[in-house]
């Protein structure tokens, strides 16, 4: 990853436009559903954007959560035993969980691309992303869904 001084003109104009679009609100019903999804062995990121990006960044939290959604002996993302700590590999488990989610059904325009998450370029795409997942999840009814099903759209 490069080093990035502050952005300045129209450069911070566009990112503060991006992050004005991230929703706390929503990040708290993400972050619900993700841990009844998964189960309390996911944990809980500290509240905000930073938390929530820090929580997701190296892909496996969101790789046991589209691993969640198939039944038992189908799961299409291979969870390496130690979370991976070189950043190549990192964003390699974050392609492999859109991957998944993108043969799962979520459409290619609500997909995040790898480097709003690892970056934290565009979180807001990476919630979009998370609310596409679930209100697809819902939508199926096929009894992998944990949680509130009232927390999206169907």
């Amino acid at each position: 990853m490069a080093n990035k001084g502050p952005a300045y003109g129209m450069s911070r104009d566009v990112q503060s436009k991006i992050e004005k679009k991230y929703d706390d609100e929503l990040e708290d019903r993400l972050v619900e559903w993700i841990v009844a999804q998964c189960g309390a062995a996911v944990g809980r990121p500290e509240r905000g954007r930073l938390g929530f990006q820090v929580w997701l960044k190296n892909g496996i939290v969101l790789s046991r959560l589209v691993n969640s959604l198939y039944p038992d002996g189908s799961k299409p993302v291979k969870i390496p035993d130690t979370p991976p700590t070189m950043v190549f590999k990192q964003m390699e488990q974050i392609a492999q969980f859109l991957k998944a989610a993108e043969d799962y059904g979520v459409v290619k325009t609500d997909m995040f691309q790898t480097v709003d998450l690892f970056e934290a370029k565009d979180m807001a795409a990476v919630q979009r992303t998370l609310m596409a997942l679930g209100s697809l999840a819902v939508t199926k009814n096929d009894g992998n869904y944990h949680g509130d099903p009232n927390w999206f759209m169907k």
